[in-house]
């Protein structure tokens, strides 16, 4: 039987993002691994030996990779001639992601990146499938900038941020005018695990570089519009955030206060958390959640360790909502960081991107055809 799968490429593939993309697209009905590539060090080993003792995952690693031939991330050129589309996930400095990821787009393989670097360049969807399907037009906007037909760039957001945007945007129509957020951020956000870190142990440490700046604008990117090739930020609401690093292995959980401009009752907004769904559910996409947002009643609910695999680590989990005395409402919320809030998030995108014609096989771009976009 033919498989009609696209091949993959994951660029940063030993790391602990690179992975969970392995395990998650293991049997994937839509997409198979390739190619993985790593930093010089490891090229030119099987995957199983460049990862040796590295192996950060409580599931055991594929063996369809174990003999996957590790290449340099720098082979771009042999690299693009095995994959139809590349997941990024390499740890390097902003500045030489930025121009790594241009080679591969330019080179006509599409980029689907966990990295900052293009988050918030105007014409670079930055996108939480469920919030912002949309912001996939401006891809055709960037393709005339790269000057290319298939090859583009496409990211996903801060893992710190998948927890609170879900929960707000469900209640967009009655306009957040407000927000302070607090996220109490696992150890594996800075690809550790204890044994990596053990000084995470018994400790909270009050600070993540560069989180916070983060937190506060990448939100505003995903609720903006397309305006004129780019993506313009939506000018409210104000966020304020503090991102805390606590010794949980996985889950980011955050404590959310909010205003709004109209004010909603707390029926009106739990209804808003029961039905809100996007794109990925209308089109039943394999890593889709069936409920995006689920709330918990109980009151010491939603917790990291028990929740964070709610849905298969895609969904979101929320509880506390309480009327509060300085602001209209409180609660917390939970995502699970390398699945929703990097991998899987991804992967999602990727399924998105699929389905909305934007990622093709090899053969058809050497047969010439059209992108159908």
């Amino acid at each position: 039987m033919e498989d009609n799968r696209l091949k993959v490429g994951i660029l940063g593939g030993t790391g602990y993002v690179g992975q969970r993309f392995i395990t998650l697209l293991e049997n994937h009905p839509f997409f198979k691994v390739a190619s993985i590539a790593a930093s010089h060090r490891s090229a030119g080993k099987s995957y199983e030996e460049a990862v040796k003792n590295r192996w950060k995952l409580n599931v055991p690693m594929p063996d369809s990779v174990k003999d996957i031939q590790v290449k340099n991330v720098y082979e771009v050129d042999e690299i693009s001639s095995e994959v139809d589309f590349v997941f990024c996930a390499v740890n390097m400095p902003k500045s030489e992601i930025k121009e790594l990821e241009e080679k591969y787009a330019k080179a006509e393989v599409p980029v689907i990146s966990n990295n900052s670097a293009y988050r918030m360049t105007p014409d670079v969807p930055m996108v939480i499938p469920e919030i912002n399907s949309d912001h996939l037009k401006i891809i055709e906007s960037q393709k005339k900038r790269l000057g290319t037909k298939y090859g583009f760039i496409a990211v996903k957001p801060n893992c710190s941020i998948q927890s609170y945007v879900p929960p707000l945007s469900a209640l967009k129509e009655f306009e957040p005018l407000n927000v302070v957020v607090s996220t109490y951020q696992a150890i594996s956000g800075a690809g550790k695990t204890f044994k990596d870190w053990p000084e995470m142990k018994d400790n909270v440490i009050p600070f993540i570089g560069g989180e916070e700046e983060k937190s506060e604008k990448e939100p505003l990117k995903i609720w903006g519009e397309i305006q004129d090739g780019g993506i313009v930020n939506a000018s409210s609401p104000n966020i304020t955030t503090q991102c805390i690093r606590v010794p949980v292995s996985e889950g980011h959980l955050a404590s959310v206060f909010v205003s709004f401009k109209h004010k909603p009752s707390k029926e009106q907004i739990l209804e808003r958390w029961s039905s809100y769904c996007g794109r990925p559910q209308e089109l039943g996409l394999p890593s889709a959640p069936k409920q995006f947002l689920k709330y918990m009643t109980e009151d010491d609910r939603p917790q990291t360790y028990l929740d964070r695999d709610y849905e298969k680590g895609m969904g979101i989990t929320i509880g506390r909502l309480r009327e509060d005395t300085l602001f209209d409402y409180k609660f917390v919320c939970l995502s699970h960081n390398t699945i929703r809030g990097a991998a899987g998030g991804g992967l999602l995108t990727a399924e998105l991107l699929k389905a909305e014609g934007y990622l093709v096989s090899r053969e058809i771009k050497e047969a010439g055809l059209s992108a159908n976009v």
